[in-house]
């Protein structure tokens, strides 16, 4: 039986153009008082803009919008907020150069006085304890200091606390896409009950199953349009990736295993965490796809980037034969380069290749991108526009392309599906698979478990340090969460 619900969000005919480009065909959305909507639909197909105009960071070219049947006469980020509308984007608005406890202030300018930072501090960790149980954050904390996980729970906390204006609806965006298994499970609790307390979400995920188990209504959007509406009872994940217009899903069953045993082919990387104590290593041969496993901020990223440093210069503990690539999760920080085009953001990484005497020949240059464009299918009508125009899971394809299109022996990732669509990442999976048949040696930290399988075998981290080494016979999540929660032997 359906709740009748009174309506919070009403969305008429709304269009949005960026340019000639179509982002929004006059979409229709409803949202009711208490409702967990899930926005579902792959990269390009609308989500962000609809929800930046939804929270007023950006205008609709047609279209109205009504809170709680009331249409604003101007509406803006300052009226969303005051009207008890917050957004979580996918990429993250923190100031990096402040603490948590600053950037809380930034939020809510009512805090004022000598203790505003003692009261913007209890504010924030109030609520991150609410949410995060055993987070691990501090009020003083300078943002920039911390990895994107918890940057990514400042943000999702601070957004649900309250000082003298409401909160009516929170729209997150791709809240979990930064955060383990754990942490996804302790946001995931908390929206659930602030639900049952009439506060609104709308949910956006990639991570289907998370969308199915979450949300009481599922909107399916495509090309700028919906083109599905119905409860979450209604759909089921073949459902779902059939109205997101992702076909042959089934088809693209993704081959593991190279028919030879571990160790047979040359030697690519052998490295020691620094806290590392005992025999264990993780060593990763050519053509093999290695996985890191186990909770956020465990020491996965800072040994990829420990092997990326030794292969330019040496580096005690670590062993690497060949040239490496890194495809970043964090793609703001460290990732895209935002003032260049999408074709010279994939070219970076192959200047060598691409230079026609002492210059770069834009001829290949545009080549090379047009013919990674179409290989992972990164949405845009024009490869010589800015970096900043993609979607955010386009912008991680070009990452991708950056490094698969280079000479690099191997690729490193980090993580690197953050807000990647379920159709994306069958290809991506497939590209990985033939390019460590070629020879490619992948070392792949991720917080995903069917990602993980995807390895042809897996280290967990806990605490800094190795504390598991799977096979893939031995691969199994409990065995994953098991040692991701337990102390290093």
């Amino acid at each position: 039986m359906t709740i009748a619900r009174p309506e919070l969000i009403r969305l008429s005919g709304v269009e949005k153009y960026f340019g000639a480009v179509r982002a929004l065909g006059g979409v229709d959305l409803t949202l009711g008082q208490g409702e967990c909507l899930g926005l579902v639909g792959h990269n390009g197909a609308g989500k962000s803009t609809l929800m930046h105009i939804l929270a007023g960071t950006a205008t609709a070219d047609r279209g109205e919008l009504a809170i709680a049947g009331a249409v604003p006469a101007s509406y803006s980020a300052g009226v969303a907020k005051q009207l008890g509308v917050r957004c979580v984007f996918q990429e993250l608005s923190l100031c990096p150069n402040l603490t948590v406890a600053e950037n809380t202030r930034v939020f809510h300018p009512s805090l004022t006085g000598f203790s505003w930072r003692r009261k913007a501090g209890q504010l924030i960790l109030d609520k991150l304890d609410a949410i995060f149980p055993g987070h691990g954050i501090a009020a003083s904390d300078l943002v920039q200091d911390l990895p994107i996980g918890r940057r990514q729970m400042v943000e999702v906390a601070r957004a649900f606390t309250v000082t003298n204006e409401p909160v009516r609806l929170v729209i997150l965006d791709e809240p979990t896409s930064s955060l383990d298994a754990h942490t996804a499970g302790q946001l995931l609790g908390f929206v659930r009950r602030a639900v049952g307390e009439d506060i609104s979400c709308i949910f956006i995920s990639h991570l289907l199953g998370e969308v199915l188990a979450n949300c009481d209504r599922i909107v399916v959007m495509r090309d700028g349009t919906t083109v599905a509406d119905a409860p979450a009872t209604a759909f089921d994940r073949d459902g779902l990736v059939a109205a997101m217009g992702d076909v042959e899903v089934h088809a693209r069953d993704v081959k593991v295993g190279h028919g030879r045993n571990r160790g047979q082919s040359p030697l690519r990387v052998r490295a020691r965490p620094a806290r590392q104590s005992g025999a264990a290593e993780l060593v990763a041969h050519e053509g093999e796809i290695i996985g890191l496993a186990g909770l956020a901020g465990h020491g996965q990223t800072a040994l990829l980037l420990s092997i990326f440093s030794a292969a330019t210069r040496a580096t005690t503990g670590v062993e690497v034969t060949a040239s490496v690539a890194l495809v970043a999760g964090d793609r703001q920080a460290d990732g895209i380069f935002p003032l260049w085009s999408i074709a010279e953001n994939i070219g970076v990484r192959s200047l060598r290749s691409l230079r026609q005497g002492l210059l770069i020949s834009s001829r290949r240059e545009h080549e090379l991108a047009m013919h990674w464009r179409d290989k992972i299918r990164i949405r845009t009508p024009d490869i010589d526009n800015n970096i900043l125009s993609l979607s955010g899971g386009n912008q991680q394809k070009a990452l991708f392309a950056r490094a698969l299109g280079s000479d690099a022996r191997i690729v490193l990732m980090d993580d690197p599906m953050r807000g990647v669509d379920v159709g994306t990442k069958l290809e991506v999976y497939e590209l990985i698979r033939a390019e460590a048949d070629g020879g490619r040696t992948f070392l792949w930290y991720t917080t995903e478990f069917d990602e993980l399988k995807q390895c042809d075998h897996v280290y967990v981290f806990r605490n800094d340090v190795i504390v598991a080494d799977l096979t893939r016979d031995e691969l199994t999540e409990q065995k994953v969460i098991q040692s991701s929660f337990a102390e290093a032997g």
